[in-house]
């Protein structure tokens, strides 16, 4: 793996440690899923530098959708 992938995966992870502190009424496995949903939709795609960014800003809206009221 080259190490700009690997970044690319510490940052998308850093996004379900996001998300899973901003909303922790819903189970991280759920939050992990959706990133990886999310980052998923990315893949082939040849600019990267701004993936977790998108994928965290796409992932969010998700996460807040199904947190419990």
């Amino acid at each position: 793996m080259e190490e700009r992938e690997a970044a690319e995966l510490r940052s998308v992870e850093e996004v379900v440690d996001r998300l899973a502190v901003k909303y922790p009424d819903v189970d991280r496995a759920v939050i992990a899923e959706i990133v990886a949903e999310e980052h998923h939709e990315y893949e082939g795609r040849r600019v990267r530098d701004f993936v977790p960014v998108l994928v965290e800003k796409s992932a969010k809206k998700r996460v807040k959708a199904i947190q419990p009221a």
